[in-house]
């Protein structure tokens, strides 16, 4: 990839308020808090987005940076094992900085209690030394803004969830949301797109341009290697094979996942240990990866006793004459 095409790719993720395309609301809510902010000259509130991968939480830390004026400070609750990872973070950000704290969830329990002053009073406890001759030092942080995202908000401790002043959950984007988005990646990358191309892709996105705009730095490669003049049927039709992608945004190993629950167990209630190891994969992948989507577009539920199709799903997979059998 060239510079050129790193330029691209960097400016898929959209830099101020305006060009954020869908999550009305959450801009809303950000805008007003930007607005506020600006006007006292101090951060007051902290900000947690949580939702799904893919939707735009790293991007709206970074709008949020772009509009206050500083730089972010990017970093992953993994990523923070001691408290003098912390403190080496904090210490070198200034006045409106951002720190962003990805997956903060992941945060070990000694470094996020660390956390807990920085937030509220913008001080960083510190311990020097060991045994009686301990001491804690109180070092002044500066006005800085803290944004935490997860996926996995249940994992958050009450106490470090409780001191966020904002709490923001972003949603999937509709269908129309998403040809906008996709439209506007096209033209960053420079790719003419033909009249329907953009509510194809938008079909198989499943609502997260994550996963849209993967789908069109494919699609570029296809367009370039072949020569191609516009994005048009055939080539997404040649994509889409490629990448094994229905018109549902289903993926080989989707589908793969239907058709064990509905072949291989007539559509009987059937627990995830037994579809992971069907599926040799482990259970992680199935329950955080295959199965939200298929929840999310109802191909799917969740009984007591286990896994069924839904009827939008064997129709989905051309099974006629057959119902699911819920209990």
């Amino acid at each position: 990839m060239n510079s050129d095409e790193r330029i691209k790719d960097k400016k898929l993720r959209p830099e101020a308020f305006d060009d954020y395309i869908g999550q009305t609301n959450i801009v809303k809510t950000l805008r007003l808090f930007i607005t506020a902010l600006k006007k006292r000259g101090k951060s007051s509130e902290h900000i947690l987005f949580y939702g799904p991968p893919g939707i735009g939480k790293t991007t709206l830390a970074y709008v949020v940076a772009k509009e206050l004026g500083g730089n972010i400070k990017v970093t992953s609750g993994a990523a923070i094992q001691k408290s003098a990872d912390l403190a080496a973070i904090l210490t070198n950000l200034k006045d409106n900085d951002i720190l962003f704290i990805d997956e903060i969830h992941r945060l070990p329990k000694t470094v996020e209690e660390i956390l807990y002053p920085v937030i509220e009073e913008n001080f960083l406890n510190i311990i020097i030394g060991q045994g009686p001759s301990a001491r804690i030092v109180s070092l002044p942080i500066s006005k800085i803004t803290i944004i935490g995202a997860t996926t996995k908000l249940a994992l958050l401790s009450a106490p470090l969830r409780d001191r966020f002043g904002m709490i923001l959950r972003l949603d999937y984007y509709t269908e129309d949301e998403m040809e906008k988005i996709i439209d506007r990646s096209a033209e960053i990358l420079g790719l003419p797109l033909s009249k329907n191309s953009a509510k194809e892709i938008a079909k198989r996105s499943r609502r997260t341009p994550r996963f849209a705009n993967r789908i069109l730095k494919r699609a570029r490669d296809i367009f370039d290697v072949d020569k191609h003049k516009i994005v048009d049927e055939g080539l997404l039709l040649k994509l889409f094979n490629l990448l094994e992608i229905d018109d549902k945004g289903l993926t080989n190993i989707d589908v793969k996942y239907l058709r064990l629950i509905n072949d291989k167990f007539q559509n009987l209630p059937v627990g995830v240990e037994t579809i992971s190891t069907a599926l040799s994969e482990d259970r992680q992948t199935v329950e955080e990866f295959i199965e939200p989507y298929l929840l999310q577009i109802g191909f799917i539920k969740k009984t007591p006793r286990g896994r069924v199709l839904t009827k939008k799903a064997l129709e989905h997979l051309g099974i006629k004459g057959m119902q699911d059998k819920l209990l």
